[in-house]
């Protein structure tokens, strides 16, 4: 057996309406792992196109989101192409939108409909607060999301001094939905096997992120006083600031004898977890009058010496240049019109099965007569669709 045929996922098939990052996000991880996946475009093509990096026309970020995917242009506008689509639905396996509610119904293409011709599809649909309720309706994008679920406000009250939220260009929201739509998509499908049935998995991305906010959630229902200000975060060194995280007793012993001050884990201010959790500020005093003393790089040293989970702050060019990328594969090249570059692989490996990205990012429509006439259309159909 060959490795593409020996990917997790060969032999599946997926046909993607999704557009910018939280559906092509799910549907580039589905590739990854071997699946068939069938990018449906406007003529206009997805907006990440026009956006940066651009080299030659060719965006980057697109690149990154839809490598290794099929494109096919169909103007959904017209019955022409809707009837395409059904054509379409009867080969594949899995259905992926993120469009807002009810614009797939008036399409005539929203799971019932698609169930009916076959009853097998998995219909994965993302969107901004889930397919149901009186929030159904309402347009969302990523940054919306972190606003509407408490997210940003959570993040300011650990940002000392700070009352005004942070504008925040990591779509958060985007990629934690797509990577449950994964989950959920493929839990379906396994299911499918067992009872040779498809259903619908919907997704909703206020809730994927709601789902991030572990203490915020419980602490909200409870009476519950948290210093501002958590156990863990920048320390100044010297030259700069590094990053100090003590999440148990043992990581606290071994930090104090790092920084040569076991007289922490007898003071009283320190000494018990609950202690230490209201007086923390007291002890990053203390802390720092050692740190201080010691550029970033001795510092993280002496703190790694006794296991202490630390880091210097990286720009993300420098975390790419780390041996663990090397070593690990974490970025694979891919390649589109304007030439090849660096995307991040998966995070994820598999002992039996190869996990492969790309390389190829299509060009708009570039599969656009072969995927249709798999899909059973005649010339006449295809030039009409092309045209």
């Amino acid at each position: 057996m060959t490795d593409a045929n020996n990917r997790p996922l060969h032999g599946v098939r997926v046909l993607d309406f999704s557009t910018t990052i939280a559906g092509p996000h799910c549907t580039r991880l589905l590739a990854d792992m071997g699946a068939d996946v069938i990018k449906i475009e406007s003529p206009e093509g997805d907006l990440m196109r026009s956006r940066p990096v651009q080299r030659n026309g060719a965006g980057t970020m697109f690149g990154q989101l839809n490598a290794g995917k099929r494109c096919i242009v169909l103007d959904l506008k017209k019955p022409e192409a809707i009837a395409a689509v059904k054509a379409l639905v009867k080969t594949v396996d899995i259905v992926v939108e993120n469009y807002r509610p009810g614009v797939m119904k008036r399409l005539g293409l929203d799971y019932p409909e698609l169930a009916k011709i076959n009853p097998k599809i998995i219909y994965g649909a993302i969107s901004g607060y889930g397919q149901t309720g009186p929030a159904a309706g309402r347009p969302a994008y990523a940054p919306v999301i972190h606003a509407s679920t408490g997210y940003d406000m959570a993040h300011l009250v650990y940002q000392q001094g700070r009352q005004r939220p942070d504008n925040c260009g990591i779509f958060v929201a985007d990629y934690a939905s797509g990577a449950y739509a994964l989950g959920g998509i493929l839990a379906a499908l396994h299911q499918r096997h067992v009872t040779g049935k498809g259903q619908m998995v919907d997704v909703s991305m206020f809730e994927a992120l709601v789902g991030m906010l572990l203490g915020e959630v419980n602490r909200a229902q409870f009476d519950f006083d948290m210093p501002s200000r958590p156990m863990y975060g920048p320390v100044e060194a010297k030259d700069g600031f590094v990053m100090l995280a003590t999440a148990s007793e043992r990581t606290f012993q071994d930090m104090a004898t790092a920084a040569g001050r076991r007289d922490w884990l007898t003071d009283p201010r320190f000494e018990k977890y609950a202690d230490r959790r209201m007086n923390w500020d007291q002890f990053v005093d203390e802390f720092e009058a050692w740190s201080r003393t010691l550029t970033v790089r001795e510092c993280v040293a002496a703190l790694e010496k006794h296991g202490v989970p630390c880091s210097p702050y990286l720009t993300v060019t420098e975390a790419l240049q780390d041996a663990q990328v090397e070593h690990r594969g974490s970025l694979c090249t891919i390649e589109d019109s304007g030439g090849s570059y660096k995307s991040p692989a998966p995070p994820f490996r598999f002992s039996g099965s190869p996990v492969q990205s790309g390389p190829k990012v299509a060009d708009l429509g570039e599969h656009t007569k072969k995927v249709l006439q798999e899909a059973g259309l005649d010339e006449a159909e295809i030039k009409a669709l092309v045209k």
